[in-house]
């Protein structure tokens, strides 16, 4: 048996989901014609309280399409040093848009207003570049799948209209955050410019993302999808996962919640273990002694059909999600709790 932890990505359709995509009807989603699409977007801009919706293809492209909207060329971005945008998305940052980002390094992805505040460059100090957009991450993934305070988003969203700047919410893993501490999703619409959030990841589906935004922005997210590559024709087929999985998978999401909380107490009492990361949603971040090597205990869990990654910085990490079943679990720690190293 195949336990596969390396990430909520791996997931396969269920066959429910499958039907559901196979009886959808579709269109041409370049003209707008399509549907099913068109019922996704609208359904979730209501859920977050928004006047628009895109569906992309991926998380990076909503994200560098959301980027690309709320800043100029020269302009530079804040957000943390362990953001996705900045790590994990290639340099699409400078790459498409000539931004820069200023980095805040503090713990487990997060930060507040007063941060931001001394991160915000001079607007009359012309040899800096101007500073145009706060991106922050919810939850964060670096930071073990934490979830941001309601009261620190509110305060940074309040800083940056005081300021005129951007404000960008990258939600992958938004419908964790808002499941784990109870927070309507519309609360977060009130808050940010922009949101992305994905559906290929605790929810289940193959493949999507949406970026959440302004009837204004809409119309250039949709040029700049275009640009990117992103247009799609009959993606009703996709679209019907993500119908169907904000119908069923959003709440169960608590029993990946529960599974990895009930790993990290087993890691904990595991005497190569240095260091867990408290566990708020489905990622676990821990780190080996450094008296033991944490590729053997990579290797000696592959030999036992267990995947999982490293992170950098010794850190290594597991993910719970819809695939993970309690056959998984039960097995995963039993495994765990009589591993040797």
């Amino acid at each position: 048996m195949e336990i596969n932890l390396i990430s909520d990505t791996v997931t396969k359709p269920s066959q429910e989901m499958l039907r559901y995509m196979l009886d959808c009807d579709v269109g041409d989603d370049v003209f707008k014609e399509d549907p099913t699409v068109n019922k996704l977007e609208k359904k979730v801009a209501i859920m977050f309280n928004m006047d628009k919706a895109l569906f992309f293809p991926s998380g990076t492209m909503a994200n560098q399409t959301a980027i690309k909207i709320n800043t100029n060329p020269g302009d530079q971005l804040i957000c943390s040093k362990t953001a996705h945008v900045y790590n994990y998305e290639g340099g699409g940052v400078s790459f498409n848009s000539g931004v820069s980002c200023k980095l805040i390094d503090k713990d487990r992805g997060f930060f507040n207003a007063q941060d931001v505040l001394k991160a915000i460059n001079p607007p009359d100090f012309y040899h800096s570049p101007r500073t145009g957009l706060v991106c922050v991450e919810n939850t964060t993934n670096k930071g073990g799948g934490a979830c941001w305070d309601m009261k620190d988003l509110r305060e940074i969203s309040d800083l940056c209209r005081h300021n005129h700047l951007k404000y960008h919410l990258d939600g992958a893993r938004i419908w964790n955050a808002s499941v784990k501490k109870g927070i309507d999703l519309s609360l977060f619409g009130e808050l940010f410019d922009t949101i992305s959030v994905c559906l290929s990841k605790g929810l289940g589906c193959p493949v999507g993302s949406l970026l959440l935004c302004s009837e204004e922005d809409f119309n250039k997210a949709i040029k700049y999808r275009k640009i990117f590559g992103g247009g799609m024709r009959q993606s009703g087929y996709l679209a019907a996962c993500g119908l169907f999985a904000l119908e069923n998978n959003i709440e169960r999401l608590k029993e990946d919640h529960r599974k990895a909380k009930e790993i990290e107490e087993v890691l904990k009492s595991l005497y190569f273990v240095k260091d867990v990361e408290e566990v708020e949603t489905n990622i676990i971040i821990f780190e080996i002694n450094s008296d033991y090597s944490s590729e053997t205990f990579i290797n000696k869990l592959q030999k036992k059909g267990v995947k999982l990654i490293g992170m950098g910085d010794g850190k290594l990490r597991l993910v719970t999600h819809l695939n993970y079943s309690d056959i998984h679990h039960e097995a995963f720690i039993n495994i765990l709790s009589k591993l040797t190293i």
